[in-house]
């Protein structure tokens, strides 16, 4: 049995013993054998600046599954451009190493290209198929063109990349589930398998996080692109019954035809040209029952799954939340697809979760399924405000539930990856704006603590109508968000969206620089506390001066590399001061405590 705390789990790899420092080929055969493969016994050596050149815009796929021989058959038209300095005389591709590549044209006629296979962690099988294609002249920066490929082959289910480094079969299988066969289709796409063309750097799992890095580069380069999918399932006993295609519920109709003898039914689904967002393309076809209920579409394997019951209770209480943020207004359900096995690891993608369908109760599934419905509410081009607000409404349903400290708990169980990965000032080390972040610990991470700090900043209601004001079609401009903001509470946020999400200039380094407790009669006693900032990153930091029968909390903004000393009034002597309370992610710890002696005056401890 999967335990739901798994559902938020993300793929982590030991790392090997090398670090593969440039592509790998493991196999150069002789080309596909069609009308426009050349028959040079050698491919023509590609570099990652060409293949970091090559930017796809738009895909048409159009999608023939045999899930009896595990395999596919494809032509896809893609719309290209340049967005190297240089001309490019080669296109690079890549697919699956288990896929072919079987033709290319550009306005009907065949180029040529070479094939080899490379080593790349982007696919389940530790591998791509590469094709080097020839252009007939140079396709020169900037410049755009169209190219129509034919592919085909099979997708196994495999966990070979993560066997290859030592991970028990049992584990990688349950990893890596994606597959074409009669019962259940999965392919999540890039970073999982590759049954869609693209152009990417090859990536190791040994290698750091540069396998995670590229995955997010491919979304970020996607996030403006269109695809539409066009798929004709065979099928030898029951048809598949739920569709989803880049994370959209694809209804599907009566089987064009049915079995007869040794033919197969066929059935067909579409998906129109749809803008991509951040997220890789996927696609599930499978036999499953829908039971739906506030918000969620929950399909499963069983008819009579009393599990699904427990989603649609957990949706009731979030989906209060997640209206109370977003708003009401209609929108799609969120799909959560049953997976084969048990032990599969879940994975999300759009509105979607495929995951295996366990008995937890509504309180145990509140903070996913509250992730779920916001995705479904709230719908962002930018991969920060995308998955940050789904992250930030699922802290939320913690704090609801187990109170502040809990959801503090929660979200700096991450920090100290983020501290890793976050330059130690400006311009030193590899930073990440969360414009343009492409590691999910700046995209994700960063930006739940920077949803989190503008609720403290501007209050509950102002950023709840910022977000409910939010439109997708006019976020064409990186300060849109900032000035929506802005514009509800009449505050000049300029400062704080400048050091947390336009430029990456680290993490603030607090600490106390001192406590000074003392008496100013009449039973009033004053505080003065001393918080200095080592950090390159402003910001409003909470200090809380707590005695034995009152607690005061004050916000003040702390400069980058500077300091600012607050005086706190009370009625009765102080017994701690305490600054940060886990919403600010810092360097090192993100809460500070000083214990102040009986009545002073000498000592704080």
């Amino acid at each position: 049995m999967k335990s739901v705390s798994a559902i938020a789990a993300v793929l982590l790899c030991a790392p090997l013993a090398f670090s593969q420092q440039s592509p790998q080929v493991l196999f150069s055969g002789p080309p596909a054998a069609t009308a426009s493969a050349q028959s040079a016994s050698k491919a023509p050596a590609l570099t990652n600046a060409e293949r970091r050149a090559v930017v796809i815009d738009a895909w048409s796929l159009d999608l023939h599954l045999i899930p009896r021989q595990h395999s596919l058959e494809a032509q896809a038209q893609l719309t290209l451009h340049n967005a190297g300095p240089v001309p490019l005389t080669l296109i690079p591709l890549q697919l699956s190493s288990s896929l072919h590549f079987e033709g290319v044209e550009q306005d009907g006629k065949a180029l040529p290209y070479t094939t080899s296979t490379i080593a790349s962690d982007a696919d389940h099988t530790g591998a791509l198929s590469e094709a080097a294609i020839s252009l007939p002249r140079p396709l020169a920066p900037g410049a755009g063109l169209v190219l129509t490929v034919g592919y085909g082959g099979s997708i196994l289910l495999t966990g070979q990349r993560l066997t290859a480094i030592g991970a028990p079969k049992a584990q990688a299988d349950a990893s890596d589930w994606d597959r074409i066969s009669s019962h259940f289709t999965g392919l999540r796409g890039f970073g999982n398998v590759v049954w869609y063309p693209v152009s990417s750097i090859p990536v190791s799992i040994a290698d750091g996080d540069t396998l995670f890095r590229e995955i997010g580069r491919q979304k970020l380069l996607n996030q403006d692109a269109r695809m539409s999918i066009q798929v004709t399932d065979e099928f030898f006993s029951k048809p598949p019954t739920a569709a989803l295609l880049n994370g959209h519920f694809v209804p599907l109709g009566q089987p064009a035809s049915m079995p007869a003898d040794s033919f197969p039914g066929v059935i067909t689904c579409s998906l129109p040209a749809t803008r991509l967002g951040f997220q890789a393309p996927s696609l599930f076809l499978a036999r499953r029952t829908a039971t739906t209920g506030n918000g969620l579409r929950i399909l499963t394997t069983s008819a009579d799954s009393a599990d699904a019951q427990a989603w649609i209770q957990a949706a009731r209480t979030a989906k209060v939340l997640v209206d109370t943020w977003l708003g009401s207004q209609p929108h799609p359900l969120f799909t959560v697809l049953e997976l084969p096995e048990a032990a599969d690891t879940p994975s999300g993608t759009g509105n979607l979760l495929a995951t295996p369908i366990a008995s937890e109760s509504p309180q145990q599934l509140a903070s996913i399924v509250t992730h779920s419905l916001a995705h479904a509410a709230f719908w962002s081009p930018r991969g920060w405000l995308n998955e940050g607000v789904a992250n930030f409404l699922s802290t939320l349903s913690i704090e609801s539930l187990g109170g502040h400290t809990a959801a503090m708990e929660f979200l700096n169980s991450s920090r100290p990856a983020l501290a890793i990965a976050e330059p130690a000032s400006p311009g030193q080390g590899a930073g990440q704006n969360l414009l343009h972040a492409v590691s999910s610990l700046y995209y994700r991470t960063k930006a739940t603590y920077v949803l989190w700090m503008l609720r403290d900043m501007v209050g509950d209601p102002v950023l709840q109508a910022a977000l409910k004001d939010y439109k997708p079609a006019k976020d064409t401009q990186p300060a849109y968000f900032e000035h929506l903001v802005e514009q509800r509470s009449g505050k000049n946020l300029q400062w704080f969206f400048n050091d947390w999400v336009y430029h990456d200039h680290g993490l603030p380094d607090l600490s106390i620089g001192g406590v000074y407790p003392s008496s100013e009669g009449h039973d009033i006693e004053l505080v003065a506390v001393k918080v200095v900032n080592a950090g390159y990153a402003a910001a409003d930091v909470p200090i809380t001066v707590k005695a034995p029968g009152s607690v005061v909390t004050v916000w003040v903004h702390v400069p980058a590399l500077g300091s600012v000393t607050h005086r706190i009034l009370l009625d009765e002597p102080p017994a701690e001061v305490d600054v940060n309370d886990g919403s600010i992610p810092e360097v090192q710890d993100s809460i500070h405590r000083r214990k102040i002696k009986e009545k002073y005056p000498a000592a704080v401890s």
